[in-house]
């Protein structure tokens, strides 16, 4: 054990990089020429010429002295998003590629000529290196008439395979590009259909699937009443059969995202054919069900992330980015960045350790300006997608290494003291960006939406009945920045906390209008914060390992890691150090009880952390509650009710199921207790563990990923 006054005198600035982090910065991040040879020597570098990009932004007295203050922030602690740490300043080599990792399709409209350009634009998006997300709901169920063709739809999982395959014939390409999110209303007659989607081998495997869940549904299934499938119809349809739209048998009113193209009343619901009706509870079960095996479809509580938006008078959200922190309209983008915890953490593991707020708030507010520079410097292939960002301006702020930030401070992960803590860093986080959104928009203006004028609507005023107390009648005109700063619900709760702040976000307007998301973070985490816990989670395991993809290999490669605190008490504390069942040595140099693991914390925990921070992020947050593979079903089945009572905007799970898939993060003793058998050419068959390798094809694998990419259709085209 090291004494007293080298903990003192120790940082954890101090700790190596781990040679799977530099391996992942060197894959991912580092900048490279054509030919091979290395832009970026070093990771200081690489923030050296992010810093210069975003610097570059500003006017060219400040340049030098921004950046200065922007190569601190990154050392400090401030990471921005992947795709700003690899394309920034990268424009002589990178010319087609974006530092904006997150966007939304267009609303993909009822019609062949629509859902074919949203594939061209999509795979422009995906090209440049984004992630997207749609809706796919908004397209006619299987078996619905189609006029025009004089035929029978196949419906939208049919389209959804279309998308599925461009994105797939991307990746394999070459190059990194974007994921994709499939959303898909929870009301639609086709959504038992895209519940089970993934119960097929290889489809739909290019996407993140999550259900919009609307209030409605889930009192449905808490008063287990029935569960009307429904879709809109048209004036036309209307019209031509006769349709008696007072009959509550045959139609419910519903939100709905193209509004104008259906029937539609004063309070903007849409008339809604009823196509089937069956117990809400059995939906709910087959959900769940899917969730244990599969891990989705995910959550997305689409009346709760609505009623929070900040742009809540001009934006009917409906889609995610792929992993869901960022809700977003038609053609909306977002930017990135976390900001590493354990790098405020004075004193770790010791009697004295504690969080440096003072130096956090300034990282943020510096940080808060660099991303405001991103915008600048989008990249987005789509004049839609350029125009979206610059009205907004959107940012999406967010932190890391909560999880390992909680061990160092000798907390347990989902205890009380670390549920406090948790929204204490979120509000800090908040409150910093707010009053450095004001001062940009001081300097250099508020974002555009802040100026223009809105009228008010009768359904205005159905979501906001305060603004008819203030005396505000249809047809009123209000600017932007009244709506923004004093009716988003979320800009309210800000103003509890600092009122004199947000009535001058009224008077001025914001420089953006959201600030805060927290995303996942895996590779980011990995590598540049030497494998910090992801986002908001805590570590998956002190030692595991990752399957990465490498170019030109045909499976998945397994890579050892460690956590980043276990890394950090080693070289503070014990060397020797080890985590249970690390080897012959390990209750010598055991860790501390306080030293957890994801599956360790309970479903419960999990939601209590994601609604601890909630409360302060104004976007969404990417949150994965994990659970033991022998977790029993009939305790897991009642996660997202939790989280759904706690006020979440979303909610994911992850069991790892070896009948189902391979995951990223794999554990030792889940590779060695898990058989695959393969089938030969002769028809015999073999049987291996997991963490066996076997030479297949002329490369070697582990017999996990080899099952695994034949299985799902993906060997060789990495």
């Amino acid at each position: 054990m090291k004494s007293a006054v080298n903990l003192e005198t120790q940082s954890v600035t101090d700790i190596e990089f781990q040679p799977a982090s530099l391996d992942i910065w060197d894959a991912k991040y580092r900048l490279s020429a054509k030919d091979g040879s290395k832009i970026d020597t070093s990771i200081d570098e690489t923030y050296q010429r992010v810093a210069r990009a975003l610097s570059n932004v500003e006017i060219e007295s400040k340049r030098d002295h921004y950046f200065k203050e922007f190569v601190w922030a990154l050392r400090s602690g401030a990471i921005p998003a992947g795709r700003i740490v690899s394309n920034a300043g990268a424009l002589e080599h990178k010319p087609a590629t974006s530092t904006i990792n997150c966007t939304v399709s267009g609303t993909v409209g009822d019609s062949m000529d629509n859902i074919l350009n949203k594939v061209h634009e999509a795979g422009l998006t995906l090209k440049a290196g984004c992630g997207i997300g749609y809706e796919f709901s908004t397209l006619r169920p299987k078996g619905a008439y189609v006029t025009g063709a004089g035929a029978y739809t196949s419906g939208p999982m049919s389209f959804m395979d279309i998308y599925d395959k461009m994105c797939f014939t991307v990746s394999s390409a070459g190059g990194r590009r974007g994921a994709q999110m499939g959303t898909f209303d929870v009301g639609h007659p086709d959504v038992m259909e895209f519940i089970r989607a993934k119960r097929e081998d290889g489809r739909l495997r290019q996407f993140n699937l999550s259900l919009l869940i609307t209030d409605e549904f889930m009192q449905a299934v808490i008063n287990e009443d029935d569960w009307k499938l429904a879709f809109p119809v048209t004036p036309k349809e209307v019209e031509e059969d006769d349709l008696d739209l007072s009959d509550k048998s045959q139609f419910v009113w519903r939100d709905w995202p193209e509004a104008g193209n259906y029937v539609t009343n004063a309070e903007g619901l849409v008339a809604s054919k009823i196509y089937k009706t069956m117990p809400a509870r059995r939906v709910w079960e087959l959900i769940m069900a899917s969730t244990y095996d599969f891990a989705e479809p995910g959550f997305v509580l689409i009346d709760k992330v609505n009623e929070m938006n900040n742009n809540w008078f001009c934006e009917n959200i409906r889609a995610t980015n792929p992993c869901g922190e960022q809700p977003l309209p038609p053609y909306g983008s977002c930017l990135l960045g976390s900001v590493n915890l354990t790098r405020f953490v004075l004193k770790p593991f010791s009697d004295d350790a504690r969080f440096d707020w003072e130096s956090f708030r300034k990282v943020v507010k510096t940080f808060t300006r660099m991303l405001d520079n991103v915008v600048e410097i989008n990249g987005l292939p789509l004049p839609q997608q350029r125009n979206e960002i610059q009205r907004k301006r959107r940012h999406g702020m967010g932190f890391l290494g909560l999880g390992s930030t909680i061990t160092m401070l000798r907390m347990k992960y989902g205890e009380t003291k670390a549920v406090e803590f948790t929204e204490e860093v979120s509000r800090q986080l908040a409150l910093a960006g707010w009053e450095e959104g004001l001062e940009l928009a001081q300097e250099k203006g508020p974002a555009p939406i802040m100026n223009e004028t809105f009228e008010v609507t009768e359904e205005m005023l159905r979501r906001r009945p305060e603004m008819r107390k203030d005396g505000y009648q249809t047809g009123d005109k209000v600017p932007g920045r009244i709506l923004h700063a004093r009716y988003s619900r979320y800009m309210q709760r800000v103003a509890a906390e600092a009122p004199e702040l947000v009535e001058q976000l009224a008077e001025t307007g914001a420089r953006f209008t959201h600030h805060s998301s927290i995303a996942p973070t895996g590779t980011i985490s990995l590598s540049l914060a030497n494998n910090a816990s992801n986002g908001i989670e805590p570590s998956f395991a002190h030692h595991y390992f990752r399957n990465v993809i490498r170019q030109g290999k045909k499976t998945k490669e397994k890579v050892d890691v460690f956590s980043f605190e276990l890394l950090a008490y080693r070289g503070l504390v014990d060397a020797e150090a080890l985590p249970p069942g690390g080897g012959e040595d390990a209750a010598l140099n055991a860790l501390p009880e306080y030293f957890i693991t994801a599956d360790e914390v309970s479903p419960k925990q999990h939601v209590d952390i994601q609604a601890a921070a909630q409360k302060w992020i104004d976007s969404s947050i990417s949150k994965t509650a994990n659970v033991p593979t022998d977790y029993p079903y009939e305790d897991f089945k009642d996660i997202y009710l939790y989280a759904y009572k706690q006020g979440l905007k979303g909610c994911t799970t992850f069991r790892f199921n070896p009948e189902a898939f391979q995951g990223v993060l794999v554990k030792e003793k889940d590779l060695k207790n898990t058989k695959y058998t393969f089938t030969l050419e002769d028809g015999s068959t073999v049987e291996l563990k997991g963490d066996e390798e076997i030479e297949y094809d002329g490369e070697t694998h582990t017999a996990a990923n080899l099952f695994d990419a034949l299985k799902e259709g993906y060997y060789g085209k990495f």
